[in-house]
């Protein structure tokens, strides 16, 4: 059988945010209609806040549509950041649940091993594991912060009190693994995680962490769909989308990294001690329309670093001026100045300038510039707080 895993991360832009909508919508029409998988996993996160806006919404109903009409299942965990809202009875990936967009998979809280994962009840759009029609079991997790690595321990048991499952078992968890990223705290060892493996999961697809990673042939994350940063270009790391292939023997994951996203360049001028401010200038404004002459500033997220020892000043360079004489030339969609310069005068723990602008649409809602939408669904009689 074969299965999409995916997670998804917004960036808070207005634009930025169609980008990920777009990659979203293109990473599923190409991979997971056109390859007609059993189902998809969206392993957390799927929206950056509890609370969401109704174009966000809307945005997840169109991208989810092709998979509903193909009849594909989507199941889903919640993220950090989409995780049940303290002190409510439900969230917006319960609303998208309710009404048939995906499976939200969400073991309960109870401390008996044996009620932990019940089975998906498709009445009442609840459950904790789903056995699917193609063989595959499916169980779920929620977001455990700190608390992770007893709660693993607490389902890793739990698995070993349900049914036989007639396949191989998979399971979704929203959390990183240590040493797969610097300056995390919090992050699970490997050890932690075992006892999953022990009770029985053959793929552990995870999210939280943006860039792809794989450990022992059994976990997979594939990372953020979409750059978050300058730092995740796909130049920098490697993420995307998994197409996976488990047969009886041998898990296939294929990392797909081929759809729509927005291009991102990283520009770096070494300065050096015997310009003045001017030829400062002049050598961003150089470095800057070689990259617009190549075609590669229009309607991208760029970054100019200027680094290096200066024998001027840093305070003259007039960082918000430059800024915008570049923003201009490059076309860029967000444009990123960042200064590291150091001159003999100034300590060398000096702040670092750094502006970020981001081009606006012209009317506050996304619909206006792309694409129609559809009506939304009422809301079900059971969305309350």
């Amino acid at each position: 059988m074969r299965i999409f895993h995916l997670w998804v991360h917004r960036y808070d832009n207005r634009d930025r945010t169609r980008d990920f909508f777009e990659a979203f919508e293109d990473v599923i029409l190409r991979y997971a209609i056109e390859a007609a998988v059993d189902f998809v996993l969206i392993a957390g996160d799927l929206f950056e806040y509890k609370n969401v806006l109704p174009a966000i919404l809307n945005q997840a109903q169109l991208a989810l549509e092709p998979l509903r009409e193909a009849k594909i299942p989507v199941i889903a965990i919640e993220g950090n950041h989409d995780n049940l809202p303290y002190g409510t009875r439900t969230s917006w990936l319960r609303y998208l649940s309710d009404w048939g967009w995906l499976m939200l998979l969400e073991p309960d809280d109870g401390e008996s091993p044996e009620q932990v994962f019940q089975p998906w009840d498709p009445d009442r759009k609840r459950g904790g594991y789903v056995d699917l029609d193609c063989g595959v079991r499916v169980l779920g997790s929620r977001w455990y912060g700190a608390s992770a690595p007893k709660a693993l321990a607490h389902l890793a048991q739990s698995i070993g009190h349900l049914p036989q499952a007639s396949g191989q078992t998979v399971m979704m968890l929203h959390h990183g693994l240590e040493g797969q990223i610097a300056r995390y705290s919090g992050a699970l060892k490997y050890q932690e995680l075992e006892p999953l493996r022990a009770a029985g999961v053959d793929y552990l697809a995870l999210g939280h962490i943006h860039k792809n990673y794989e450990v022992e042939d059994w976990i997979f994350n594939p990372g953020s769909l979409e750059a978050n940063s300058v730092a995740e270009s796909r130049e920098q790391i490697a993420r995307g989308a998994y197409l996976v292939t488990i047969g009886d023997r041998k898990i296939e994951a294929d990392l797909k990294q081929d759809y729509q996203q927005r291009a991102i360049l990283r520009l770096v001028v070494e300065a050096k001690k015997s310009w003045s401010l001017a030829d400062l200038e002049r050598a961003a404004i150089a470095q800057l329309q070689q990259a617009v002459a190549q075609g590669k500033t229009q309607a991208a997220i760029v970054e100019l670093r200027l680094r290096g020892q200066v024998g001027f000043n840093r305070l003259d360079l007039n960082v918000r001026q430059l800024q915008e004489t570049l923003k201009a030339q490059s076309e860029a969609l967000i444009f990123c100045s960042n200064t590291r310069s150091r001159a003999p005068n100034m300590s060398r723990r000096s702040p670092t300038a750094r502006i970020c602008r981001a081009k606006r649409l012209s009317k506050p809602s996304f619909r206006t510039s792309w694409r129609p939408t559809r009506p939304m669904a009422q809301m079900p009689p059971s969305w309350t707080n």
